[in-house]
């Protein structure tokens, strides 16, 4: 549910989910951290998204091996964030620079999508989320990819406006 996790400046915090969703819509990129034995590993992936009573649903795509895959399997637990561009801002007082930006962070688990339907609909998601196109995949396509998604309930939103969007 959005808002699990609290925030120090509750004055950036996001709650909505519409912003949220606002926010996701502006990202390309999801930052996916998991633990290796013990050890961070981060990447980016593209994504795709859609939240239906209050859970998060990351959709993403990978080769069907390589670290990340064996990594993912023995442990789904995942935090996840995605950021827009931002601008950072830096006045005549160094002490003053800072970063305007919007963020979504949460923690989710993986799960691996095995049919190619299922598989179909996640990949027309991501190419709608970064094209801005409605595209078909074929079960041959879908089936060449390795496909999961993050299954999220815990996740909240952050931003930080520049002065002139009216912060």
């Amino acid at each position: 549910m959005p808002g699990e996790l609290r925030m120090r400046r509750a004055d950036r915090e996001v709650t909505d989910i519409n912003e949220i969703m606002e926010i996701l819509d502006q990202c390309k990129t999801a930052h996916v951290a998991m633990v290796d034995d013990g050890h961070p590993y981060v990447v980016p992936l593209s994504y795709g998204y859609k939240i239906e009573d209050g859970i998060l649903t990351l959709y993403l795509h990978s080769a069907k091996e390589g670290r990340k895959i064996d990594i993912l399997k023995k442990n789904p637990e995942v935090c996840f964030e995605i950021c827009n561009e931002g601008m950072a801002v830096f006045p005549e007082t160094p002490c003053n620079s800072g970063y305007y930006f919007s963020s979504v962070i949460g923690n989710g688990v993986v799960e691996f999508l095995e049919e190619a339907a299922d598989k179909t609909e996640a990949l027309s998601m991501m190419f709608r989320q970064q094209s801005g196109r409605d595209v078909t995949f074929t079960e041959q396509q879908a089936l060449a990819v390795c496909v999961f998604k993050i299954v999220s309930n815990d996740f909240t939103g952050k931003r930080k406006k520049c002065p002139k969007d009216g912060a």
